[in-house]
Parts: structure tokens; C-alpha cells; sequence
């Protein structure tokens, strides 16, 4: 990757685009990987119609689950308390943060070892525990490798896809004492599981994220590939689990249909390695597992989007990255140039509501509403939609009476010469008199448009006036078409 990297920062999205542009590797590298998963999850979905009739199941489901959010996650929570385990309600990212340190202090932790969680990303977990000295080791691979080569995520399934294999030796030698330089992929491999292994063992708190959970059960379910997610929950004496409010479903039999259209859409796998449900800490007799079980529900900025129903959809995603690797937009400039923990068109719609319009302006436009990635989402996110309203509600300020369901920075993209310019057009074509008017003293000032068209313009047909006779006008239907014969 270019030594220039892009910054963590939304409003820099223009310039981080400008950079990655500008990388031809970077790009080369992303277009290959993004067409490669769309054709593995094409080739999990042969069949469009039965590929409709099971994301319109999985929208049933999210949709049904979302309709009954406040109500299902007290059920979620009363199962969980009688299984063992402890709830925590985190508003945004500083109470998530407080609630995982204050559990770290109690158990005198200085390490957490930690699965693969984009929730744990949004409130920036590893750095601030580190402020307050505990380590947070990340332990899937891709998201290994970054945090020794002190990079983001750059998506959402598949962290270090922007890095190389010669990246990834070169991070590895510097990084992981005797590990020398190879960049053989089965080796690198092995390089990292050694070297995470004893961080397993070593770590008192366990730490991952939640792909669903199971109001009626109470049940946490984690998808992975890897036999991180495992280790993580399970060796440590504590596990801390955290995810957005919005993950819960209703009933255990509403996860098979979710689990295969997240595994398909994700990786093109039929299934995942590993599919774990943790239902409570270590029972008497039982010679494995955490001794506490903890549950951090971050909210975020998420209740607003539930409250707001042109939003809420955008609550209904689980995950899967499919609209990323779709997107013509995302395949050319990558997962850092958006600056936030979701980049892509999932990250467009979410990112507002958790930053704000303001710091997040840009995102809503950085789309061409081709569709695609609204075509592949496994359980129907309108995303075009939803984007439209955002660049609506960026430049409209909500009413008074709906001030309290208002996005953060509604209205923050409004520009008042273009106010004006609308307001202007209203009265000038709500009349025809005025309109009339104005269409004559516009005809009369032709005169001050350039005689030579620039820019872009210069490729096109130059504009001529139109012939006015008869004669004047088949000349020039002769001119575009010989054949044709004055009559």
C-alpha cells in the first residue's frame, strides 16, 4: 500500500479517494478481490428465484424483529440473566468503553484477547484500553495483521484485504520476534497462530462480537472461519461479548435462514467453519468455558435510526459486506477511504446516524444509485433509497415537532446560494407570465455565451440555430440521412 495512508476521518473523505486513486496497485488489487466474491456468491445463488424467496424470508425476519426491538430485547435480557449471564446497556461509545474497563479493573486484567468485532471497532476498544494499560490483542488474522502494522479495517468481512502477501512479510518480520521473511502463505500462517497461541492461555478476558442473538432462547450467535472466535470465548475465565442493539431475532428457527444468506453473501460459502452459540458461563461439572459471561448492548445512535421510520431499514443488515463488493464506487477506492468503521454503501447509511451528517456529508454521495448493491442485499436493504434520504435530510432541516427523532447534523450540507437558486426557479415556474419573462430575456442573452465551448463540452456537437423554413429543414434530415428524398 501507498506509505501515504488515508486518515481515519469522514470529512477527509474526498481527499483519502484522491489518494487511493492515485495507487495502482491499491486499485488493481481491490477491482481482483471485489470481482472474485461476486462471483463466488453468484455461484452460491444459481437459482434468482429461489434466491428471492429466501431473502425475502430474511427480510421477513429482520423486518419482524425490528417491529418488536424495545419488547424482544427485554425478553433477550430476562433469558440471558436466568442463564447466568450479566447485561450491560453501554448509550454510545464512552459508556461501552467504561462498562469493558471497569470489568478489566475487577479482575486485575491486563490483557483481553480478542475475536473479530466491527462493534468493537465503532468504539475504538483496543485504544482505549490501552490508554488505561491493558492490552487488547486482536486474533483473527487480517485484523492481526493490522493492528501490528498499526492500520483500519478497510472491510467489514475481510480486514487486511489491501494487503499483500509481501506486506504481510515484511509487518511479520518486523513485528513477531525470529519470525524471519517469507512470503509463503501457509508459513505466514503459521507465524501468526504460534504467535497468538500463548496470548490465548495468557489473557484473563476473552473478548467478540455477536453475529444474532435469540430473544427467546438467549442465545449469542457467532459465525467465524477461523477457530479464533472460539478460543476467545471459551479459554478465558471471562467473556465479553458486544454488539448493537439491533442484532436480536425472535425465535432459534429464525437463524438458519439468516446464517445462510449471511455465508453466502459474505465469503460464497455454503456454510462457515464454525457456528457457536453461547448460552450462559461455565456450569458446575463442566470442565471448560468462561466462569462470567457478560453482554455489552450498544445503542449509538441506533435507537434514532429505530425511531425514525424512513431509517429504520437500515437496522435490518447483518453484516455480510455483499453490497461492498458490488459496489463500482467501493471497488476503486477501497475500505479507508470512507474513513469510518463501515465503509461502502452499508457504511453510507449507517455512518450518519452514528457520527452525524456533518462529519459525514460526503458519504450519502459517494454513490452512483446504480442499484447493485440494493440487488444482492441478502435481506433487502432499499440502500438507494435510504441513501436518497440522507442527501434530502443533509440539506433539509427536520420540522420543530420532529426535532427529537432528528438525525445529528440534519440540515448541515444545506448551501444558501442554492436555497436561493431553488427558490428562485419556484417563482419563476410557478407563473407562466413570469416564466414567459424569463424565457425571453434568457433567449435575448445569448450573445454572452462563449463562442468556444470548453471543457468536457469541446468533444460534443456544436450547437447550432434551428433552420426556420421548410426547405432549410429537409436539407438537413438529407444531411443526417442520404437516402431520404424531399417530397
Amino acid at each position: 500500500m501507498s506509505a501515504q495512508r488515508p486518515v481515519a476521518d469522514p470529512v477527509a473523505f474526498k481527499d483519502n479517494a484522491t489518494l487511493v486513486l492515485a495507487d495502482p496497485v491499491l486499485r488493481r488489487g481491490f477491482r481482483g478481490a471485489m470481482d472474485y466474491l461476486a462471483d463466488k456468491r453468484a455461484a452460491q445463488f444459481p437459482d434468482h428465484d429461489a434466491f428471492e424467496r429466501l431473502r425475502g424470508l430474511g427480510e421477513h425476519i429482520r423486518k419482524r424483529a425490528l417491529s418488536r426491538l424495545p419488547e424482544l430485547l427485554e425478553q433477550l435480557e430476562q433469558a440471558l440473566c436466568a442463564r447466568g449471564v450479566q447485561v450491560h446497556w453501554a448509550e454510545d461509545a464512552a459508556d461501552a468503553n467504561r462498562i469493558f474497563l471497569d470489568i478489566a479493573r475487577r479482575h486485575d486484567a491486563t490483557m483481553m484477547v480478542k475475536g473479530k468485532s466491527m462493534v468493537s471497532e465503532e468504539i475504538e476498544l483496543n485504544h482505549r484500553m490501552q490508554d488505561h494499560g491493558v492490552a487488547c490483542v486482536e486474533t483473527d488474522m487480517g485484523e492481526y495483521i493490522l493492528q501490528l502494522d498499526g492500520d483500519r479495517p478497510s472491510h467489514i468481512i475481510m480486514p487486511a484485504i489491501h494487503k499483500t502477501k509481501e506486506d504481510v512479510a515484511a509487518i511479520f518480520a518486523e513485528h513477531i520476534p525470529d519470525a524471519g521473511y517469507t512470503e509463503d502463505v501457509d508459513q505466514l500462517i503459521a507465524i501468526g497462530r504460534v504467535a497468538l497461541r500463548d496470548k490465548f492461555r495468557q489473557a484473563r478476558i476473552g473478548v467478540s462480537g455477536v453475529n444474532f442473538m435469540v430473544a427467546e432462547t438467549g442465545s449469542l450467535v457467532l459465525v467465524e472461519n477461523e477457530g479464533n472466535g472460539r478460543l476467545s470465548t471459551t479459554v478465558p475465565d471471562v467473556h465479553i461479548a458486544i454488539t448493537g442493539i439491533e442484532k436480536v431475532v425472535e425465535k432459534l428457527e429464525h437463524v438458519p435462514p439468516l446464517f445462510t444468506l449471511l455465508t453466502r453473501s459474505a465469503t460464497g460459502q455454503a456454510v462457515t467453519t464454525y457456528l457457536n452459540i453461547i448460552s450462559g458461563p461455565r456450569r458446575e461439572g463442566e470442565k471448560d468455558g468462561p466462569r462470567e459471561v457478560h453482554l455489552v448492548l450498544l445503542d449509538n445512535g441506533r435507537s434514532q435510526a429505530f425511531a425514525e421510520e424512513n431509517f429504520r431499514a437500515t437496522l435490518q443488515c447483518i453484516r455480510c459486506g455483499a453490497c461492498m463488493n458490488h459496489c463500482p464506487v467501493y471497488a476503486r477506492i477501497g475500505g479507508l477511504s470512507y474513513g469510518t468503521t463501515y465503509p461502502g454503501p452499508i457504511g453510507a447509511i449507517i455512518s450518519p446516524h452514528l457520527l452525524g451528517l456533518e462529519s459525514t456529508r460526503d458519504l450519502p454521495t459517494a454513490s452512483s444509485l446504480c442499484g447493485a448493491c440494493g440487488d444482492v442485499c441478502p435481506v433487502g436493504i432499499p440502500i438507494p433509497e435510504l441513501l436518497v434520504r440522507l442527501r434530502e435530510a443533509g440539506r433539509h432541516r427536520a420540522p420543530a415537532m420532529q426535532q427529537r427523532q432528528a438525525l445529528k447534523g440534519q440540515g448541515a450540507v444545506r448551501s444558501i446560494p442554492e436555497v436561493i437558486a431553488w427558490k428562485a426557479w419556484r417563482v419563476l415556474y410557478s407563473s407562466p407570465v413570469r416564466y414567459r419573462l424569463f424565457a425571453w430575456i434568457a433567449s435575448r442573452l445569448r450573445g454572452l455565451t462563449p463562442a468556444r465551448q470548453g471543457g468536457w463540452t469541446r468533444s460534443r456537437t456544436p450547437l447550432t440555430p434551428a433552420p426556420r423554413s421548410l426547405r432549410e429543414r429537409l436539407r438537413v434530415v438529407r444531411a443526417i440521412t442520404p437516402d431520404a428524398r424531399e417530397e
